[in-house]
């Protein structure tokens, strides 16, 4: 499965350059994996062993499940690279993995590449467990048996045809390579992801009314998924809507922008007061230094704006964070995200042509959707 950016999660490790990160909410389906194995599966599957020995087969399985899961993430990731499709990390959390990839696949056969080869990982994986269990008995027996059937449990499940799962990315990829058009093809794929997601909602509470066991976890996955594929299908509106504009449609070309050397009592009155942005180019006889936004303004105390000037606290520019007037609207916003900016300043030759923000975009979407 693939997503964008997991926040409030840890690293631990690096493979193939790729940060792999936990999420805070891995240690609870780690807790509860092990110990159901340990007080239930492998007393049953292996009852002469000690009570101690569960539990540390418990905690071992437990581990080689996630060791799977990366395993299944990093194969999606090593296809990916194939096609210069960069993975910025890794993340283990309640449901699984995710990588976390940025841009999309170049056309579908790549599309359906990268997502076939997390399930034959598992498969691959579920195979090689299966063999090692072939040929032991006792108590390690169990445990590999337990990890061959969870890998292919995870390798089957991951194909259900639902997005953003590997099978609904497989159904994108073959949408995508009939109609020839990316953005109806992760529409409909996000469709169905949600269709698929709500019968799980529903079959995991019908579960909860009847007793059954595993319902509430059902619906939990069904609601993650819904989620996942609702964000998914309005990320892929937005680019549709954005897709082939330029910043130069949606830019300010009047800029209001700060002296250096004044106040910050100045700056609040002439200019945030006044204009209502949240943010201004600074300048200091006529060399742009950086941005000032309101969140400068708060961290100087009340009582220190007449003493504290602009330049003291503006943010330096940084040319990462700047567009050419000819840059893709959607780049723009991608930018902004990522480096958490409410504006990016536009430079031709190095001058300042243009500031392009959040909420500039989102007007420009409005007049053009009327």
């Amino acid at each position: 499965m693939s997503k964008t950016e997991v926040s409030g999660a840890w690293k631990v490790a690096t493979l193939m350059g790729i940060p792999i990160r936990v999420h805070l909410s891995w240690f609870i389906v780690f807790g509860l994996i092990t110990w159901s194995l340990s007080t239930h599966y492998f007393p049953k599957a292996a009852p002469d062993l000690p009570v101690a020995g569960y539990w540390i087969k418990g905690i071992l399985a437990a581990l080689l499940l996630f060791v799977s899961v990366v395993f299944h993430e990093l194969s999606h990731s090593y296809i990916a690279k194939k096609y210069h499709v960069t993975i910025t990390s890794i993340t283990l959390f309640i449901f699984g993995g995710v990588a976390q990839m940025k841009g999309e696949p170049p056309h579908p056969k790549a599309e359906f590449r990268i997502a076939i080869a997390g399930p034959i990982s598992s498969f691959l994986l579920s195979a090689f467990f299966f063999l090692i269990a072939r040929n032991i008995s006792g108590g390690p027996k169990a445990l590999f048996s337990y990890l061959a059937q969870i890998n292919f449990i995870l390798g089957a499940f991951n194909l259900i045809p639902g997005f953003p799962m590997d099978g609904g990315r497989i159904l994108r990829a073959f949408l995508w390579s009939k109609t020839k058009d990316f953005f109806y093809a992760t529409q409909k794929a996000a469709n169905f992801g949600q269709k698929i997601a709500l019968f799980f909602i529903l079959f995991g509470l019908f579960l909860i009314f009847t007793g059954s066991p595993g319902g509430l976890w059902l619906s939990l996955i069904g609601w993650f998924l819904y989620t996942a594929a609702q964000s998914i299908q309005q990320q892929t509106t937005l680019q549709e809507a954005l897709s082939g504009i330029k910043v130069k449609n949606a830019m300010a070309r009047d800029i209001v922008t700060v002296n250096s050397l004044i106040p910050v009592d100045e700056a609040v009155d002439k200019y945030f007061l006044k204009y209502g942005y949240g943010g201004f180019p600074v300048m200091d006889d006529g060399k742009f230094l950086g941005i000032i936004t309101l969140k400068e303004i708060k961290n100087v105390h009340r009582k220190d704006w007449s003493k504290v000037k602009v330049s003291d606290i503006v943010v330096p520019h940084n040319k990462k964070w700047e567009m050419t007037h000819d840059s893709s609207v959607m780049k723009a916003l991608e930018l902004m995200i990522k480096e958490d900016k409410g504006r990016i300043i536009v430079m031709e030759n190095d001058k300042i042509v243009g500031l392009i923000t959040r909420n500039g975009i989102a007007r420009y979407l409005q007049i053009m959707d009327k």
